[in-house]
């Protein structure tokens, strides 16, 4: 299975402008042999919390919200994080996972708040898994990766590849996507895959370099830091040995 790690620089809280976005780059993975693409923390509204926390507008309703329509017809399965209206008063931060027929797959809710998250957003308590290609896998969002159980919980649950919707920017982000990544694919024997802001995301400036790597460290694809686009690989299909 070929899989893609996209970064997109996003227009700040504009919900149609970002989905159009993101639609486009699903195409483009498509068109490169993608069976799946992933996406950044926030890919429908950026990084901008204090808008989130202002406008409830702006959280997905639930899985069939029709402003993710676009991705959802793209022809590709994508996995694409938002913030998702939950039954308690704040909403979650979470990535939707849906099939190339538009069918939703999973949700999984980010476990680890980072910082300011804390208290704007409703933590989840259940790991995220999906199958599709015969392929299990795992979820993370961003501060979650951090974390080493979470991706050791699903390699031990049969997962060979890990997703990561994250933001990390130049500056020390740019060392920690360095590390983490290729460090978790190493430890838990996963192939991992990074999407990342390109460009202003809130309060920081996306370093880039989208990323796949291989369960032994080895980088397999990677995006530029300057460019909204995606960086694909192949997966193997068989199965975890």
């Amino acid at each position: 299975m070929k899989i893609a790690a996209a970064q997109l620089t996003c227009i700040p809280a504009d919900v149609t402008a970002n989905a159009a976005q993101a639609a486009a780059l699903a195409a483009q993975a498509r068109d490169q042999g993608a069976e799946l693409v992933v996406f950044p923390e926030f890919t429908l509204t950026g990084y901008e919390l204090e808008a989130l926390a202002e406008d409830p507008s702006l959280w997905m309703a639930d899985a069939d919200d029709p402003r993710l329509d676009g991705l959802r017809s793209s022809g590709t399965a994508v996995a694409v994080n938002v913030a998702l209206r939950t039954p308690a008063p704040l909403p979650a931060i979470a990535t939707l996972v849906y099939d190339a027929a538009g069918t939703h797959l999973t949700t999984y809710a980010k476990q680890h708040l980072y910082q300011h998250e804390q208290g704007a957003f409703t933590p989840g308590t259940a790991d995220g898994r999906f199958e599709l290609g015969g392929i299990r896998f795992s979820l993370g969002i961003c501060f979650d990766n951090h974390f080493p159980d979470l991706p050791a919980r699903g390699a031990a649950d049969g997962c060979r590849v890990h997703l990561a919707s994250s933001l990390y920017g130049t500056g020390g982000g740019i060392a920690e996507r360095a590390t983490v990544y290729p460090g978790m694919a190493k430890d838990h024997g996963l192939h991992v895959v990074l999407a990342n802001h390109v460009g202003p995301a809130g309060p920081w400036t996306g370093c880039g370099g989208a990323a796949i790597w291989s369960p032994d460290g080895t980088l397999l694809a990677e995006a530029d830091a300057h460019t909204p686009t995606v960086a694909a690989a192949d997966v193997p299909g068989a199965a975890r040995t």
